[in-house]
């Protein structure tokens, strides 16, 4: 079945994640509007994003406590009434200042709405996962992109319509919601409530949520700000915003992982990040020209898809969390810097000029490569090689029951040359935009782990067993390539895998993980005619 051959219940979730998306550049083509008919400044309608970023940095640290006690569907409709009340009290309201407080309402909701609906779109499709991956790479494309064209169009009736068009629509998929998703099972275990506060003792954890701080500082200064300059009425601030999101999207799903898989992420994300502060560099030393400011931010749109999709990817990896986890302790921190810019960039403008917010996002941007290089030894994957005293046997598995095939076969090698085993199973988390969504949880993977460790052991026929779950995100290949570089780390004599069970359409999307072993690996290599590598959707 075909990845938009989906059952309604998802449809209906993907139509909330649409409008959701939506909201990103919505109000971006009225902030002009607002200031001149609230008669309010610059720096106090940049509060609209203040409040809703800041209520929704909280909320984030609640969200899986919520989430976990009263499962997914009612975490989801929680946050889809309070968008839809808080939207439309946005649109009645006659006051920047009940705007500001309205929104902080509707970042809460977006906070629950945000947490649920990747895991209920993947619960819910067919075809596994990677179907519902495409589904909502589709939704996050056409939301950033339309937003602004809707927002324009409705701005310009009044500046009341996108609050209230987003109300309706998210009143349509609330009642959708309810009707067509069924009930959803709480969770085996409840999240406590520091739980993300805790995990920001990992380093890796915290050098990638403090380096998303110094990009959202340049980013929402970017988005709270750019319009002004530009000197256009909201339709064709709808269009600029429009392009805008088109690469936002396009780069993020299409682009940034062959960036990675190229580069790696690391060296991607230093010259990205420069780029985007040549950008907000040029619309800060020309912010006279609205030409040049328009141009420098539809080019923005680009850097901005790149470094959602890979600052997600590298906080999946280094995170030693489960993704939950680390989702809502990056999101705490990175919404805060994305809070604060709008406001402090308003304070700026109000004392000097509209030039120098430009500039101090920029020196923002730069800080994060400073940040990311200082902490880099905690968000690299991989470690020394070992020094093994016996070069071990490395066997890689999933969680099917076919994978039995595969561990017999190491146990006969590892026996036949007296050598140790190294089971290794890969916690695979794809990464959609700024978003992510894991194929396993942690502890299942590490049980996947301790019982083939435990069948191993039973037979009594190698010296030693031992094993451990690695972590990977993006695709099957950068499994592959995990799977390789581990093996050599380790000093493997062989590594043994099961063969790939994607079809030929599949494999040339998306190289499989055997594919990927086989082209890359330096020493021998074992396919199985039993298993897939990984579970493989």
């Amino acid at each position: 079945m075909g990845a938009f051959r989906q059952p309604r219940a998802v449809w209906a979730v993907a139509f909330a994640c649409v409008i959701s998306f939506m909201g990103i550049g919505l109000v971006d083509p009225i902030l002009p509007a607002l200031s001149k008919q609230l008669d309010a400044s610059p720096s106090q309608v940049s509060l609209l994003f203040t409040s809703y970023l800041l209520v929704t940095a909280v909320a984030m640290l609640v969200t899986n406590w919520v989430s976990s006690r009263l499962g997914a569907k009612r975490t989801l409709v929680a946050g889809l009434i309070l968008i839809v009340l808080f939207a439309g009290l946005a649109g009645t309201s006659g006051s920047i200042g009940g705007i500001v407080g309205f929104r902080a309402g509707w970042g809460l909701g977006n906070a629950l709405f945000i947490a649920t609906s990747l895991a209920i779109i993947v619960a819910s499709a067919s075809g596994g996962i990677a179907g519902a991956i495409i589904l909502y790479e589709t939704a996050l494309g056409f939301g950033i992109a339309v937003g602004p064209l809707l927002g324009g169009y409705l701005g310009a009736i009044s500046w009341r319509g996108p609050f209230f068009g987003v109300s309706v629509l998210m009143a349509v998929a609330l009642v959708l919601t309810l009707v067509l998703v069924p009930a959803t099972p709480k969770p085996d275990h409840k999240t406590s409530l520091k739980a993300p506060i805790v995990a920001l003792k990992d380093r890796g954890l915290l050098i990638m949520s403090l380096a998303a701080v110094c990009y959202n500082w340049g980013f929402f200064t970017l988005l709270g700000y750019a319009p002004y300059p530009m000197h256009l009425d909201e339709h064709k601030l709808g269009l600029v915003f429009a392009g805008w999101g088109l690469l936002v999207a396009l780069f993020s799903i299409a682009v940034a992982p062959r960036l990675e898989k190229r580069f790696g992420t690391v060296r991607t994300l230093y010259v990205n990040m420069a780029g985007l502060a040549v950008v907000l560099a040029v619309i800060g030393a020309w912010t006279g020209s609205a030409t040049a400011v328009i141009v420098a931010t539809i080019v923005s749109g680009a850097f901005i898809g790149i470094n959602n999709t890979l600052t997600t990817q590298a906080v999946m990896t280094v995170a030693k969390v489960e993704r939950p986890v680390a989702s809502a302790s990056y999101g705490f921190v990175r919404f805060i810097g994305g809070g604060l810019a709008p406001f402090v960039a308003g304070k700026l403008a109000d004392h000097f000029d509209m030039h120098v917010p430009f500039f101090v996002g920029a020196v923002a941007l730069l800080l994060a490569i400073v940040v990311l290089a200082a902490g880099r030894r905690f968000i690299t994957t991989g470690s020394e090689p070992a020094a093994a005293e016996r070069r071990p046997v490395v066997v890689a598995v999933d969680a099917s029951d076919a994978a039995t095939a595969v561990t017999a076969k190491a146990v006969e090698l590892a026996a036949r040359r007296h050598a140790p085993i190294e089971v290794l199973h890969v916690y695979e988390v794809d990464v959609i935009g700024d978003d992510a969504v894991e194929r396993e949880s942690l502890d299942e993977a590490n049980r996947v782990v301790a019982a083939h460790v435990g069948e191993i052991t039973a037979t009594g026929a190698v010296p030693a067993v031992s094993g451990h779950v690695l972590r990977s995100v993006a695709d099957h290949a950068a499994t592959g390539r995990l799977l390789v570089r581990e093996a050599e780390r380790l000093g493997a004599q062989v590594l043994v895998v099961g063969r790939s069970t994607s079809g030929p359409i599949a494999r040339w999307l998306d190289d499989s993980s055997t594919q990927r072993v086989l082209a890359e690996a330096t020493t021998d290599v074992l396919v199985v005619q039993g298993t897939p590598l990984t579970a493989q959707p």
